[in-house]
């Protein structure tokens, strides 16, 4: 799976402003060429970042629909289907229209809290059905659950299974997965700024929030990252440092579509229960850009 190496985006869905709140297609298209313009490897859609609870299965299949046509492939795509009722899963990869998709993003269950064994019951279902290779999800700053690194290595002898967005922060953890991990099996920051860090024990990219905003210097940073130039990636790195917090200041993807605002690209606008940045937030963004 070398198409996904390197610079993932997490795409996010740009909303109009209130009252409505409607999914913003021409800001929508404007981001997926300013991304691929900018040198993104691929585009992750209807991820997390993307406000996936929010919207409805109706509007994930036009944005699905408008992001293939608008694409027309001139980079990968991945799309998120992941969630807490395996079964229910099912049949979104029975029923979801995945031509032209490259890779499934399943993130694994929150708020249900399963065992290690659940989570790799779970997993094993979703890959024996899907039509697409999976790349699992672990986020425990969502889902209240740790893929641990021995339930990763499990599941990574799945031959559907292909690689995880490791968003837990912990990098011995990492570590485990790059050292004893099955040959093909990728490994990707969740995490912008541990892109770097992850990079030099193993790891072949990023699935980036900031990415949104920054497609270029994201994709800049890894690709010296890749080549072995830490010194010159840790210094584009340490170029997001002041922002990054503000990031998850009061949500994803909140601070990056204050960013985006910035920056022309779209409104800032999110659905219950997340909010537009306050004021003060968009002051501190802007004052930063």
């Amino acid at each position: 799976m070398d198409k996904l190496r390197g610079t993932g985006v997490a795409l996010i869905t740009p909303f109009t402003p209130a009252p409505d709140h409607a999914v913003d297609y021409p800001a929508l298209r404007r981001l997926l060429d300013f991304n691929i313009d900018g040198g993104v490897e691929y585009l992750v859609i209807n991820g997390t970042t993307a406000e996936s609870p929010t919207t409805t299965a109706e509007e994930k299949a036009e944005i699905l629909r408008v992001v293939k046509e608008h694409v027309a492939g001139r980079v990968p795509l991945v799309y998120g289907i992941g969630g807490n009722d395996t079964a229910g899963l099912e049949t979104l990869l029975r029923t979801t229209d995945l031509t032209g998709i490259t890779a499934i993003l399943s993130a694994s269950p929150a708020y249900n809290k399963p065992s290690q064994q659940g989570i790799i019951q779970h997993y094993l279902r979703l890959a024996d059905l899907s039509p697409l290779p999976i790349l699992l999800y672990n986020v425990p700053g969502r889902t209240s659950s740790n893929l641990t690194a021995e339930t990763t290595l499990r599941l990574a002898q799945h031959p559907n299974i292909i690689g995880i967005k490791e968003a837990s922060g912990n990098l011995e953890q990492c570590m485990a997965i790059a050292a004893r991990r099955p040959e093909g099996f990728l490994l990707i920051s969740g995490d912008d700024m541990l892109t770097t860090p992850m990079i030099s024990f193993g790891a072949e990219g990023v699935i980036s929030v900031l990415g949104n905003a920054y497609p270029k210097r994201m994709s800049d940073m890894t690709r010296l990252a890749l080549a072995g130039d830490y010194a010159a990636a840790t210094k584009l790195l340490f170029e997001f440092l002041p922002l990054n917090p503000l990031m998850y200041e009061e949500a994803n993807p909140v601070g990056i579509k204050a960013v985006l605002e910035a920056l022309g690209l779209c409104s800032p606008a999110a659905r219950l229960p997340l909010l537009e940045a306050t004021e003060g937030l968009k002051q501190r963004i802007q004052k930063l850009l």
